[in-house]
């Protein structure tokens, strides 16, 4: 039988900065372990049925899932989330939405709306920071929905819900002091949809027609029926959107409009109030 050690050293993936790193997740992720666990113990020998679990593993890595899929979990701010096939992967850079979204209000009681939630990510981080906030997040995807609502379970959310919406259809009367949204906005032929792991994750959370603006100009449209006076509109685009998006919410009559840079450098979050 193959030691961790061993093991380890045969895991057979592709050349990369991540691919020791990958390997000793999935690995622990068979042994129910942790990554110091294997360093402490690299001795301990793995019964058949580990030794085959992790062969597997390591198979459909070597082919491009990615990592959140084949363990089933990613972490997220300050969360561990399930993760799902039928969702994207929540991503770091993402991360700046939920910083943004907590420098514009305090802990006050307000409503705050996340427009294509997924795993819940969003509302759930901004939910477990701001516990006077009422938040909800919605998805045209059943399975998303139960998805998250299952995280927010989880967790012990109390102050979130998850709703079935394609976008605000299910939201006729609310408003909301904040809005926030990490929709699809990649260009229908962009390259990328063909490399890494975004070959595995649903197209209909990525691409947004032929420009990659077309949920963008629609959030933008119809988001002021639903903020106060004086509310936010926050959302995520692609590392080349920011003047376009800024030009869509100026011609929607929004003010204070400005960009957030991302872990490179990017401008990757737009943002812009209703004026009251």
């Amino acid at each position: 039988m193959s030691t961790i050690a061993a093991a380890l050293a045969e895991a057979q993936l592709p050349a990369s900065a991540t691919a020791r790193l990958d390997a000793e997740i999935l690995l622990s992720h068979v042994l129910g372990k942790t990554r110091s666990y294997l360093r402490t113990w690299p001795e301990k020998t793995l019964d058949g049925a580990q030794a085959l679990a992790f062969e597997r593993l390591i198979e459909r890595r070597r082919e491009g899932e990615p990592i959140a899929y084949l363990i089933g979990h990613q972490g997220f701010w300050t969360l561990d989330l399930e993760v799902a096939p039928d969702t994207l992967i929540p991503r770091p850079d993402t991360e700046l939405l939920v910083e943004t979204a907590l420098s514009l209000r305090p802990d006050t009681p307000g409503k705050v709306l996340d427009l294509g939630t997924g795993t819940g990510a969003i509302a759930l981080a901004l939910a477990v920071e701001r516990r006077h906030w009422q938040l909800t997040g919605v998805d045209r995807m059943p399975g998303a929905v139960s998805l998250a609502e299952r995280n927010r379970c989880q967790h012990a959310v109390k102050n979130a819900r998850f709703l079935c919406s394609d976008w605000f259809s299910a939201l006729a009367g609310e408003r909301f002091e904040l809005i926030v949204s990490n929709p699809p906005y990649i260009a229908k032929d962009d390259h990328h949809l063909d490399e890494g792991d975004v070959r595995y994750e649903p197209r209909s959370a990525l691409v947004a027609g032929d420009d990659g603006l077309d949920d963008i100009r629609l959030i933008v449209g119809q988001a002021p029926a639903y903020l106060q006076p004086g509310g936010w509109l926050l959302l995520e685009h692609g590392f080349d959107q920011a003047e376009d998006v800024a030009a869509l919410l100026v011609a929607q009559g929004f003010q204070q409009i400005s960009s957030r840079r991302d872990l490179a450098g990017h401008p990757r979050i737009t943002l812009g109030s209703y004026p009251l």
